[in-house]
């Protein structure tokens, strides 16, 4: 099972189009969610998102998300639970 990449800092660029926290487009969201979405296409769009992601916003992508992975919470929620 690929783990959604949302790490829930959910706000989109207007220019853009990227969510600030993940990098993924509102249609990416979509197709996260459709239960026709491959795990191929995950694991591609993973990959993307952290293309479009730069400096510090790719650093906090891939910090967060790694904990997500391995906790199952990301570090934004972890320290809203604080």
């Amino acid at each position: 099972m690929i783990i959604n990449p949302c790490i829930s800092i959910c706000k989109t660029d207007p220019v853009s189009g990227f969510c600030y926290g993940c990098g993924r487009t509102n249609e990416d969201k979509k197709k996260w969610k459709s239960e026709s979405c491959t795990d191929e296409w995950k694991q591609k769009n993973l990959k993307e998102i952290q293309e479009r992601l730069k400096g510090w916003q790719l650093e906090s992508f891939r910090e967060s998300y790694k904990n997500k992975v391995e906790n199952g919470i990301s570090l934004f929620k972890k320290e809203l639970i604080k």
